[in-house]
């Protein structure tokens, strides 16, 4: 075999590849003519550009910084991610209003927000959801109910009425507590309940508890708020406790007798109820009830609304495949009412008990701005400690921004679908020079007028604190926040706690 003889030469040059700029311009046709498009990935811009006089709100009050240093999170490796990054990724997603773990990533070429949190950088999904897990559901829970209380602390200077209700979160997977459970929207469906517990007129969640979707009565949700009776001082008690039917029932009732404490709930309409409402003749009724299985009787108030439409003269059904006609019971006036029993231990009158429980609706007003515009919806795991650490978290920065919205606009509750496009939605570029930041905002949001007089108002309170801040501890700090903040909620005679000096 004859091999070839070699080259003297080689064959010829290698081919380069070709090099391409970084950012080439696109051009794009558009009804005004021709763009040219650019990427600028290194542009230090931010779509949440109003979130610096939040975090001044933050630091001002002690509120962030406090909760990311007494996290119980802790890891040995050197290159797992800093508590700042974990916390502050998720305290951005709950802010924007994420309700999955994936949406982490939208947040991930934030350059300007972080650098203002004090992160070096937002953490992926798998992170924060490892990071979740990492956490010992006992003092992870105590370290978020300390933090809560801590945030509405000042305002239980003030009379305040205890909100209790069950709200039901359906879950579409293989998760832990997923149970077949009562479920008005979507039968059959596996949820949890979320136990929560309000304080009335302020849109602040006291705590919150999250459970598997069959223990919805509220003998589950007891336990909980027998312990936030009992983690809140002797002096900041509730003027009384309010919930609807399923809350009328002895075993609660006399729980809460046995620790002397007062009551307004609903009674369902057992065969007693109405024969209770057979004899109401006036608008307000009161009268003394004892239901069977109840160890003693107590007080009832009955009361009759006149129902505007057609009188109802029965239910029509269907039942194995035949269509059946219930006629309503009871005699011909009670067609033409709407009944209300309430069951209670306080001493007031009757108007004034009807108008408490009136005011119980804005209750269920909270529920659908916490799930349906915040994350008590989603952040769903395989494992129920996740969904008990986020749903505490998610109340907790859901409280914070509340707070800071009345302090900007305090007229009246904004929920998030109105207050995050006004006070927190705009474009924002960050630049250094000289060792100065600059931060310039444009907001595309038509009540710029609204949003101008809103932070006015913020910046001449902070102006005034900061020079105040030197002689005031950390908790009085907070203390006068809140209190401007829910000055409509509080009256216009300052709180007996506030320093003397002030």
């Amino acid at each position: 075999m004859v091999l070839p003889p070699k080259a003297l030469h080689p064959a010829g040059e290698a081919v380069l590849a070709e090099k391409r700029p970084l950012s080439t311009a696109i051009e794009v046709e558009t009804f005004a003519g021709k763009v040219h498009v650019e990427w600028d990935p290194t542009a230090a811009v931010t779509p949440i550009g109003q979130l610096p006089f939040f975090i001044e709100f933050l630091k001002l009050g002690h509120r962030f910084h406090p909760w990311v240093e007494q996290c119980p999170l802790h890891y040995e490796s050197n290159n797992a991610p800093k508590k700042i990054d974990v916390l502050g990724s998720l305290f951005l997603s709950i802010l924007s209003g994420h309700n999955r773990y994936a949406h982490l990533t939208a947040l991930r070429g934030d350059s300007v927000n972080t650098k203002l949190l004090g992160m070096s950088k937002v953490i992926s999904d798998d992170s924060a959801i490892r990071a979740l897990k990492r956490m010992g559901e006992t003092v992870t829970i105590q370290w978020l109910q300390n933090h809560l209380q801590s945030c509405y602390e000042p305002l239980l200077s003030t009379p305040w009425i205890l909100d209790v209700d069950v709200t039901v979160k359906p879950l579409y997977g293989h998760q832990e507590g997923a149970k077949v459970g009562y479920n008005p929207h979507k039968p059959g469906r596996p949820s949890h309940t979320y136990h929560s517990y309000v304080m009335a007129n302020t849109r602040l969640v006291l705590e919150v508890d999250v459970q598997p979707g069959d223990q919805s009565h509220a003998t589950y949700s007891m336990p909980g708020l027998m312990g936030l009776l009992e983690r809140l001082p002797k002096d900041c008690q509730p003027a009384f406790v309010r919930g609807d039917c399923d809350w009328g029932n002895d075993p609660v009732m006399r729980q809460l007798e046995a620790t002397d404490r007062r009551y307004l709930f609903k009674l369902k309409r057992s065969k007693r109820v109405k024969e209770l409402i057979a004899h109401a003749e006036w608008e307000l009724k009161e009268s003394t009830l004892a239901l069977y299985g109840w160890k003693r009787a107590r007080r009832v108030v009955v009361a009759r609304r006149r129902l505007a439409k057609d009188p109802l003269i029965g239910l029509e059904y269907q039942r194995g495949g035949q269509r059946e006609l219930a006629l309503v019971e009871g005699p011909e006036d009670m067609r033409l009412f709407e009944y209300s029993v309430l069951v209670t231990n306080l001493d007031d009158e009757l108007v004034t008990l009807m108008g408490h429980y009136r005011d119980r609706a804005d209750c269920e007003n909270n529920f659908d701005e916490v799930k349906n515009q915040w994350g008590w919806g989603g952040f769903v795991t395989q494992k129920l400690q996740t969904s008990q650490i986020m749903a505490r978290m998610v109340a907790l920065i859901y409280n914070w921004w509340n707070l800071f919205v009345r302090l900007a606009i305090p007229d009246k509750h904004h929920e998030a679908i109105t207050s995050r496009p006004l006070l927190l939605s705009s474009v924002g570029r960050l630049t250094e020079s000289a060792r100065q930041r600059r931060m310039v905002i444009t907001s595309t949001h038509g009540e710029t007028l609204t949003i101008q007089r809103a932070y006015a108002r913020v910046h001449e309170f902070f102006s005034w604190l900061k020079a105040t801040a030197t002689q005031l501890t950390d908790s009085e700090c907070w203390q006068l926040i809140v209190t401007k903040s829910m000055e409509v909620f509080m009256g216009t005679d300052p709180p007996d706690r506030l320093p003397q000096t002030l």
